[in-house]
């Protein structure tokens, strides 16, 4: 069932997954439009979430948007009055100044998440949520899911020296899955839709600004998702048996690496298990320095990092 609502305000929106939004020419939602995307966020009753570009909008849309409840997710230059900031690379990270009632996500290449370690636990100290999106990575091979391992390692040893301190830092590859006790992934689809410029629904952000996504409806017709089962958790074989909970499944990640919007990749995979075992790690160090989710059961060990080389024993 469709519970949020995605509204991007430009074409130039800023990109807060693992998408890139490459276009560069304005494309401002016209004001009727924004109007009828909440009308239509109203009568669904829909928790919506405003996307920004990085330009001032016009004072007219500023009053539409405080018309109703909502959250704004905006590029860190606009970062002003901001409930989710997005920083792009790590030189954007080095000229940002954090504000601690902000959630952040961080967009990095793997190169960047690998080499980032002192970024990563500066902006973390200074606010209450990071989350790290990893912009390449469907391009990972096994060195990298070493490397990558190596970085969650050193990252779990500053999270835990935080929690010493008595301090409670929230970065989404570490210490989501040691609260989580279900799956808490991308709902696009399913939870979430989007309603982009041109006044048509789609999936994510991604099916819109990409050069081979479509659309699933509009706001004169309505929704019109073909095949909507595909994007509901029960219809993913192998997920729905996984307890890599913190895993993001994107959507269009999964299309775009396995033609199968319920199908992540071996890579997406791989990485998603590597996180599960460093919060394993994480959890159990962190419990050494007093009594830390009591009512939370360990996370199990495994023997494997993709289920799809266990799928026979499932």
């Amino acid at each position: 069932m469709i519970q949020y609502l995605v509204i991007l305000l430009d074409d130039t929106s800023v990109s807060f997954c693992h998408y890139a939004n490459e276009r560069t020419e304005r494309r401002l939602m016209p004001l009727d439009t924004l109007k009828a995307g909440i009308l239509y966020g109203m009568k669904e009753n829909l928790n919506i979430q405003f996307v920004y570009p990085d330009y001032e909008l016009p004072e007219e849309y500023a009053e539409v948007i405080e018309s109703i409840d909502h959250i704004k997710i905006k590029p860190a230059s606009m970062a002003e009055r901001a409930d989710v900031a997005v920083i792009d690379g790590l030189a954007e990270a080095g000229g940002t100044t954090v504000n601690e009632g902000t959630a952040y996500v961080l967009r990095l290449t793997k190169e960047e998440m690998f080499a980032g370690r002192g970024a990563i636990t500066s902006m973390l100290e200074s606010t209450g949520r990071l989350n790290i999106v990893l912009k390449d990575i469907e391009t990972f091979t096994d060195d990298d899911f070493k490397k990558y391992g190596k970085a969650l390692a050193e990252l779990s040893e500053d999270v835990e020296r935080m929690y010493a301190e008595s301090k409670t830092p929230q970065l989404n590859i570490l210490t989501d899955r040691m609260m989580l006790d279900k799956m808490n992934n991308c709902g696009a689809g399913y939870t979430t839709i989007t309603l982009a410029p041109d006044g048509r629904f789609y999936v994510c952000p991604a099916f819109y600004l990409c050069a081979d996504g479509y659309a699933v409806g509009s706001l004169d017709g309505g929704l019109d998702i073909k095949n909507a089962r595909l994007y509901k958790f029960d219809h993913a074989p192998l997920c729905r048996r996984c307890d890599a909970y913190q895993c993001r499944r994107c959507v269009w990640l999964n299309r775009k690496t396995t033609l199968e919007v319920n199908t992540p990749s071996h890579e997406q995979c791989v990485v998603a298990h590597l996180e599960r075992n460093a919060a394993r790690g994480l959890l159990t160090k962190i419990r050494t320095h007093g009594t830390f989710l009591p009512d939370r059961e360990e996370i199990k060990e495994i023997d494997y990092l993709d289920p799809f080389d266990v799928k026979e024993e499932w």
